[in-house]
């Protein structure tokens, strides 16, 4: 049986388990062993089973090289547990598995777990601003958006009233957004972005909307520092003083800036155990409980690179900002103590990385409920993590300034033609409000004129059409807009100004026309015959 990639999607966790068992079960290899003067069938020793498994781990690449033996050792102590294997007396349901000699079978059914049935959320319907509801007080603190200014220019080559018919349209005219009208669409948009990342058609079986917070994603976009770290409003939610010095003191050994310099062998050692034991203590881990599938998801997509720290980005900016600053500081701390080669070994036994992926992956990603290949899935996104933690702990670039001008275009006084399409550059509002025809006439008569007064003035100065299709234009817009044409135009003299009369030439008085001056008719003799 081949290993398959294991993509993004609902119940990948337990959809990793059934693989990782029919490939077990498929190559472990089975033979006749002897214990205590008996013979056994079909079974095999502990030791041979680590080997089998460690090294199936190791080729899948839904999970990689980096597993270790240990981590091998905890799977198949779970196996157990689950009655996927079982001792050859038929005993099962502990977890003492341990790697040595004892012999082991598989049970005759099939140990595949069925998918569970998740309670119906329901689905969070984002909702858009609603243009009418009251003004929520005033916003405490303003989102920086991009300011575009509209020349006359601009409206000319957007609207078009000058190249052809001015065709029937009207004003819609705007009100301010509110701070939760921002927060809204921030959350909506970044939602969106994720599940076309991730390649689902809904995000409902892999997150829970309602508990996206979305002043945590603006929070966690606009309240940051030089460096990128999350700046957080309440200073009690801070990490303590003394382990930012411990975790300083680890990354920039043996230039302890806060700390004064060791005098006994293995402080380093006891510093590392410090910061240890500050986050196991956590009562949840980082990542938090309610995110974990999203994040196990996005797993499923660590053989295309780009995409899976896209997907990362956008899952770290759903987290509580503590939370946030948190994995900022201790990703970047374990891959900086990762590359120091001038400090000693930590551990005996394993490599420095190794170590930062085993003492801190469970604190960063765990389920609530108890699930099998909980530290297998922690480990495989902490070492991504740490690969590319510059990136995924970043803001993207590209969906604050998709947002932005979003925003910016929700704000702008548009001008809407009869079965035109709205503005094809920025994506279109997907909400519109009736109103009746006496505000409409209303806002068509004191709405912004400003931008129909320059475009009517460009009209007016263009002087590379034609006298003819210039009064045309002229007739088409007063039709059109006969509030702003009076304006420009308050009495015909003024109108005339932009057509002056030529002044008629008498044709010139040819050579040829001249002649001598009339004879009269002067009655001569006749000649009769």
């Amino acid at each position: 049986m081949e290993p398959r990639l294991v993509g993004p999607g609902p119940y990948r966790a337990t959809r990793l388990w059934n693989e990782i068992i029919e490939l077990f079960r498929a190559g472990m290899p089975l033979r006749k062993h002897r214990c205590r003067f008996k013979s056994y069938e079909r079974c095999f020793k502990a030791s041979e089973a680590v080997e089998c498994l460690h090294e199936l781990l190791g080729s899948n690449q839904n999970f990689g090289p980096e597993v270790t033996r240990d981590q091998t050792v905890k799977l198949l102590k779970k196996f157990l547990k689950n009655h996927v294997i079982e001792d050859i007396k038929g005993r099962w349901g502990k977890e003492d598995f341990e790697d040595d000699g004892r012999l082991y079978r598989f049970p005759p059914s099939s140990p595949l777990k069925s998918y569970p049935k998740k309670p119906s959320c329901g689905k969070e319907v984002i909702k858009f601003p609603d243009w009418n509801e009251a003004r929520a007080g005033p916003s405490q603190e303003h989102i920086p958006v991009k300011s575009v200014a509209m020349n006359s220019e601009m409206w000319y080559k957007r609207h078009s009233i000058a190249i052809g018919e001015v065709p029937a349209c009207k004003l819609v005219f705007r009100r301010e957004l509110t701070q939760t009208n921002i927060e809204e669409i921030w959350k909506s948009m970044t939602l969106s972005r994720l599940q076309k990342v991730l390649g689902l058609d809904s995000l409902d079986e892999v997150l829970d909307t309602k508990l996206v917070n979305s002043k945590h994603i603006v929070q966690n976009v606009y309240n940051v520092n030089k460096q990128g770290i999350v700046t957080l409003e309440d200073k009690s939610k801070e990490l303590p003083h003394w382990i930012l010095s411990a975790m300083k003191c680890l990354v920039n050994w043996p230039s302890c800036s806060d700390l004064k310099q060791p005098t006994y062998s293995g402080f380093e050692r006891d510093v590392f155990k410090t910061i240890v034991d500050y986050f196991s203590q956590m009562k949840e881990p980082l990542l938090t409980f309610n995110f974990f599938d999203i994040f196990v998801s996005v797993l499923g997509l660590l053989q295309k690179p780009s995409k899976a720290v896209e997907a990362l980005q956008i899952s770290c900016l759903l987290l509580p900002p503590e939370n946030r600053k948190r994995l900022q500081l201790l990703v970047r701390m374990m891959a900086r103590i990762s590359l120091n080669q001038d400090l000693p070994r930590l551990s005996e036994s394993v490599r420095t990385r190794t170590l930062m992926v085993q003492a801190f992956s469970r604190c960063i990603l765990c389920s609530k409920d108890e699930i099998d290949l909980d530290e297998l899935l922690a480990a495989k996104l902490v070492s991504f993590l740490m690969d590319n933690y510059q990136e995924i702990l970043s803001v993207p670039s590209a969906l604050k300034s998709s947002i932005e001008d979003h925003v910016v275009h929700l704000q702008r006084v548009q001008i809407k033609y009869a079965g035109s399409d709205s503005d094809a550059a920025l994506p279109p509002p997907s909400f519109c409000h009736q109103i009746t025809s006496g505000e409409f006439e209303y806002q068509r008569a004191t709405g912004s004129q400003e931008p129909l007064a320059a475009l009517l003035e460009e009209i007016v100065r263009d002087k590379e059409i034609s006298v003819k299709d210039k009064k045309k234009k002229l007739k088409q817009f007063q039709k059109s807009y006969p509030e702003v044409y009076r304006v420009r135009f308050p009495s015909p003299e003024t109108e005339a100004m932009v057509f002056p009369e030529k002044t008629k030439q008498k044709p010139p008085i040819l050579m040829w026309a001249l002649k001598k001056p009339f004879q009269p008719f002067h009655r001569t003799r006749s000649f009769r015959m």
